[in-house]
This record gives structure tokens, sequence and C-alpha cells, in this order.
């Protein structure tokens, strides 16, 4: 999808850092640049390393620097890379059901669009996250959506649903005007020995705090 954008989904398990194995995969030096992500709908761009606050609060990261790679960290929430080959403008947003509501993949695109993407030129690749069978919620979310989204909400038992994360996510995409999106159909619920998923590490009593990187760069020119 994201043909020629160096871009990686890592998956946990590496010998080294994730951020050194993210790197390694695209052939890239660094820096990695990434926020302190808190399921809101607030964007950032970055001009330079130099610049740029690890520390900052948001939800995606937008670049047009050639050498830069930006990255977000996700554990059942949907990790987002985007890419305008053509203006050479990189996103990569964590999309929660929350940032999705949010705004975070509409405010990610409008970023794109004013560092000089087209939106319909924009291609987008949703990475391994918790699918609709795997993620059972109960009304008191679903009160939280429209009726104009219960297609995304499959019955389950005893009055809970099961919500469609990557589907809710990609109408987002849709509805930014964003002209190719992909869905791996990866569930990192289903894939504990490839992938962290707070949802069962919580339902198994274990340390939620594992994450995976998606990190992407422009290409070099």
């Amino acid at each position: 999808m994201l043909h020629n954008v160096p871009h990686a989904f890592m998956h946990k398990g590496s010998k080294v850092s994730d951020e050194a194995a993210a790197l390694a995969a695209m052939n890239m030096p660094g820096p990695l640049l990434m926020v302190r992500q808190v399921h809101s709908g607030h964007v950032v761009f970055a001009a330079d390393a130099a610049s740029h606050d690890r520390d900052v609060t948001a939800d995606a990261l937008v670049t047009d620097r050639p050498g830069i790679a930006i990255g977000i960290v996700t554990a059942d929430c949907a990790p987002v890379l985007l890419a305008d080959g053509e203006a050479g403008v990189v996103a990569a947003a964590h999309a929660g059901w929350r940032g999705a509501q949010g705004g975070i993949i509409g405010n990610t695109v409008e970023c794109m669009v004013r560092a000089g993407a087209r939106a319909h030129r924009i291609r987008a690749a949703i990475g391994p996250c918790i699918a609709q069978p795997s993620y059972e919620v109960g009304e008191d979310l679903k009160r939280h959506f429209t009726p104009g989204d219960a297609a995304l909400f499959a019955p389950g038992q005893d009055g809970r649903w099961h919500f469609d994360l990557p589907g809710y996510v990609l109408q987002r995409l849709k509805d930014a005007g964003v002209g190719k999106s992909e869905v791996l159909a990866i569930d990192t619920y289903r894939h504990p020995g490839r992938f962290h998923s707070f949802r069962l590490a919580t339902h198994r009593g274990l340390a939620t705090g594992g994450r995976q990187i998606s990190i992407i760069a422009v290409p070099a020119p």
C-alpha cells in the first residue's frame, strides 16, 4: 500500500529495543520522533528533531522532512500510517475509539494537506489492532456513537456488543477524503506471541505496559 515509503509495523520480541529495531527495519539511523499519547485528536508537525519535545501531548505526528522518522505506539488501538508520496508528506496516528471519534484522523489529514499533501493522493495503512470478534463492549460505549454507526456493532451475549475498531477508523479515513486505505486485518488480541494486547493482558491479570511501535519516514531524495 505505502510503496516506496519507508515504514514498519513492529511486533514484540525484538532482541534490541523496539525503537532501534524499527529504525533498523527501515535502514535509518534516526532520529525517531514520538509523542506522549492520550487518546486525543491533537496532531503535531515535526519540523526537525531539535525543535521537537518528546513530552508533547498528542496522538499523531506529521512531517515533510527526509531523514526524520515519526512513530506511535499501540496495544489494541489502531496504528495508522499515511503518506502522499508525490508531496513527500507522511504521518503516523494512534487511533483508539476515543481518538478516532475525537477527530484524530481528520485532523491528521488536514495537517498533511497544510504541509502540501492532497487528500485524494494520500494512501493509508491500518496496522495490527484489536478486531471486532475480540472487542466486546457494553451499552455504555455504544451510546457514544450515533445510529449511523450501528453497522459497526455486532450483537454479543448478555446484551453486550462487538465493536469494529478498524472499520470505524477506515470510515474516518474515507470521510477525510483519503484516496486509498488498507486494513492489515491482524488481531492483536488473538496473537499474543507476536503483539502486545492491553485487553488480553487485562483479562489474564498480566502487566499491561507492553506496546509495539509503528513508524514511517519521508523517502530520501
